[in-house]
């Protein structure tokens, strides 16, 4: 770990994630992580891997907080992901080599994740969860506990319902991060002026979300496939980039995969 390291924030959330939450997870820590924000995560399945993924992606440091000896790989597919990441961040662990992942031993990594960042982001959880440990101990060490809303509907948005509605920061996009951090902190992410207020920082849409957000309208939701047919986009990057819109306020998603514009339509 490197000094840079103390400008962290944790992305957090289920192993059973949706292809929202590791869309979100992912975005949020390649967003950050092209600011020089370092991600810390538990190098779990689903939300954890995605958060990795995308800070490694982004060219950004991550640091993956093990709940087993630092000998080990849980779970055994992260096994690359791990050499990655010990390449361009850090393994941390404070069990004894060679110990291995038992349950009893995440609860205490939880909280070591908490302890390393400046605030706890939940992406999507059950209501009893693991990432609900790593938020209560980021309440207990005075940390930030953000939350990224999802459909009401779904058992993994209870987690971060429950939390938004003990008073969590809501997230839309790295901006509702970056503007609750301490001054100095938040000064120190790049590219972040005027993020205090918020308005700076929203950016005209890339001429892709732009094709996508004409695809779209305010009261006739368009099934995902047709506005993948209709922008001529490739199915991946679309899913990408609706989700980019939805953190951003410009799109919603309904029932069913169908989608709607924000505010002024088409643009």
């Amino acid at each position: 770990m490197t000094a840079d390291d103390a400008l962290a924030i944790a992305i957090v959330g289920a192993r059973r994630a949706t292809a929202y939450g590791l869309a979100v997870a992912g975005e949020l820590a390649a967003d950050l992580a092209r600011r020089g924000v370092t991600i810390v995560s538990g190098l779990a399945r689903g939300v954890d891997t995605a958060a990795h993924r995308g800070a490694l992606g982004a060219g950004g440091r991550t640091i993956a907080v093990l709940g087993h000896g630092i000998d080990g790989c849980y779970p055994p597919e992260n096994r690359d992901l791990a050499s990655e990441i010990e390449a361009h961040g850090a393994l941390v662990s404070q069990f004894f080599p060679g110990t291995p992942p038992q349950a009893h031993n995440f609860p205490v990594r939880n909280r070591t994740i908490a302890g390393l960042a400046l605030g706890v982001v939940v992406v999507e959880a059950a209501e009893r969860s693991g990432a609900l440990i790593t938020a209560a101990a980021a309440g207990d060490f005075g940390r930030e506990v953000f939350a990224v809303p999802g459909r009401v509907t779904s058992e993994m948005s209870r987690g971060p319902h429950g939390l938004l509605r003990d008073g969590a920061t809501l997230v839309r996009s790295w901006v509702d991060i970056v503007q609750e951090l301490p001054s100095p902190w938040r000064d120190a992410v790049h590219d972040a002026a005027g993020v205090p207020g918020g308005e700076s920082a929203v950016t005209a849409p890339t001429s892709e979300e732009a094709a996508v957000l004409r695809t779209l309208t305010v009261d006739d939701a368009q099934h995902i496939e047709d506005v993948i047919v209709r922008c001529g986009i490739a199915p991946a990057r679309v899913s990408v980039i609706l989700v980019s819109l939805e953190l951003a306020g410009r799109a919603r998603q309904l029932e069913g995969q169908r989608w709607v514009a924000v505010g002024g339509g088409r643009s």
